[in-house]
């Protein structure tokens, strides 16, 4: 069993920046890729942004390209979600995704994600 661990959410004004951060448990990272989601109140949970463990390749939601940077860092095994002018519609809470089985074109779904984070808030106030 891998736990996914999320932080870095709050509270920040349009234009802001936060840094999400997601560690997994375990001392080497066994999955293909790890991803984060949002959802906000009465809609579907989205695909945000995804990074290949192995090469690092990345993957982004046309509506957050220029804005958000995902990052892995390999020792502490943990994934981050840097997000520069954040923008009201940006609210969500924010999930971190483990991705054990597929290709490259398996990181926009949230169906072939196996393990989930429990979620961090994000508010941009207007």
């Amino acid at each position: 069993q891998v736990q996914l661990v999320e932080s870095g959410g709050g509270l920040v004004q349009a234009g802001g920046s936060l840094r999400l951060s997601c560690a997994a448990s375990g001392r080497t990272f066994s999955g293909k890729a790890l991803g984060w989601f949002r959802q906000a109140p009465g809609k579907e949970r989205e695909f945000v942004a995804a990074i290949w463990w192995s090469g690092g390749s990345t993957w982004y939601a046309d509506s957050v390209k220029g804005r958000f940077t995902i990052s892995r860092d390999n020792g502490p095994n943990t994934v981050y979600l840097q997000m520069n002018s954040l923008k009201p519609e940006d609210t969500a809470v924010y999930y971190c995704a483990g991705l054990w089985r597929g290709d490259s074109r398996s990181v926009y779904y949230k169906e072939s994600y196996r393990y989930w984070g429990q979620g961090t808030q994000v508010t941009v106030s207007s």
